[in-house]
């Protein structure tokens, strides 16, 4: 029996009927050739397949390079802790893979303010606040490419911004998202937070929408409280969800879930939680379209809102299991440990090779575009 991605990307189309067919009424259909990303991502194993879906926090180009190379993982994240010369010694582009099947996705949270893990190398910028208070829409666009254009330079493809939280206005700036947020707004915050993310997208690297469903409204801060809630997903509709309902439309784009939970929606956090990844996917219920693009998770090794609940392996197991296509976190030790759970669940019947496939195609899609494996 051929893999799930080889008989996905196979199309047919009628072919031109013969005599004999013509006269019996018959018609034939001949297979259009497989595109051959396709055939050869069907062909990986199924830890190399694993091994796509995850995205792991690097200490320097040696711990990178060991992670690559030993367990193949489908991305890096550059942290604050991260020694910066890996992106400034040539040392990234040795293994990155940019001829490779699927290249190395190199990931940063590099929102400007607070929140900027690369301005030693490119520069500062102002918040997200004070780009909505003295920008304007166009300029924030200009702002975004100057600095994605820069970040790419340094190897960097994919960008954990902009936020498009919504806050009240007059929340402390200081609050986890307080200044990070574009303001309270929905409106004000879909247009900056767009032109944010089109800017990232003029330069090549593909922007990542955070924290669906949304945390400006939330009870505390996921770094630090075992357990954060938002507002009745029926509050959210008018507030914090209403940027995705445009922003999920203007692609390429993907999007963070935010270890949040949603009274009306999940007890679990959205992060790991099936229902708000439908809620995000389908769109229905929220009044949105519906949203094909590629579902990370926010960090799942350091952050108490999961850490207190689950080990990192059992987190991400449930971050795929919910159906989302990337799990995020900050170490590269627990990698063997996660990827022999991940097998684990496939062989136990707890993961299933057909979402497993389908995450497959998306991140084709972003790494290799113009790859098309029906998922």
């Amino acid at each position: 029996m051929l893999p799930a991605l080889v008989t996905s990307c196979s199309r047919t189309q009628p072919s031109e009927p013969s005599s004999e067919a013509e006269s019996s009424g018959a018609t034939t259909a001949a297979a259009a050739p497989v595109d051959p990303v396709c055939e050869q991502l069907a062909a990986l194993p199924l830890r190399d397949k694993l091994a796509q879906l995850v995205m792991v926090g690097v200490r320097d180009a040696a711990d990178a390079r060991a992670v690559v190379t030993d367990h193949h993982v489908g991305g890096i994240f550059i942290g604050s802790w991260t020694e910066l010369s890996i992106l400034t010694d040539g040392s990234l582009k040795e293994f990155a893979g940019t001829d490779a099947l699927l290249p190395l996705a190199v990931s940063v949270d590099e929102e400007g303010g607070r929140v900027s893990r690369l301005s030693k190398l490119i520069g500062a910028s102002p918040s997200a606040k004070e780009l909505a208070a003295t920008r304007t829409v166009a300029q924030v666009r200009e702002l975004a490419a100057e600095r994605g254009r820069k970040m790419a330079e340094l190897g960097i493809t994919v960008d954990f911004a902009p936020v498009v939280d919504v806050v009240d206005a007059g929340t402390d700036d200081e609050t986890v998202i307080g200044d990070r947020s574009f303001g309270s707004n929905p409106a004000k915050v879909t247009e900056y937070a767009g032109a944010y993310a089109q800017g990232l997208r003029d330069a090549g690297l593909l922007p990542v929408l955070k924290h669906f469903p949304g945390h400006g409204h939330g009870s505390g801060d996921s770094h630090t409280a075992g357990a954060v809630a938002t507002p009745p997903l029926a509050q959210l509709q008018d507030n914090d969800l209403v940027p995705y309902r445009t922003l999920v439309t203007q692609e390429p784009v993907a999007v963070m879930l935010g270890h949040l939970e949603v009274p009306g929606l999940t007890e679990d956090p959205a992060s790991l939680s099936p229902a708000a990844v439908t809620l995000l996917r389908t769109g229905t219920d929220y009044h949105g379209p519906a949203f094909s693009g590629l579902v990370f998770t926010d960090d799942l090794s350091s952050m108490a809102a999961i850490t207190e609940h689950y080990g990192v392996a059992e987190a991400v197991l449930r971050s795929l299991q919910a159906g989302v296509d990337i799990a995020l976190w900050v170490t590269t030790d627990e990698v063997p440990a996660v990827l022999d759970r991940l097998e684990q669940a496939v062989a136990a019947g707890e993961l299933k090779q057909e979402s497993i496939d389908a995450s497959l195609a998306r991140v084709a899609a972003v790494k290799k575009p113009g790859t098309h494996c029906q998922r």
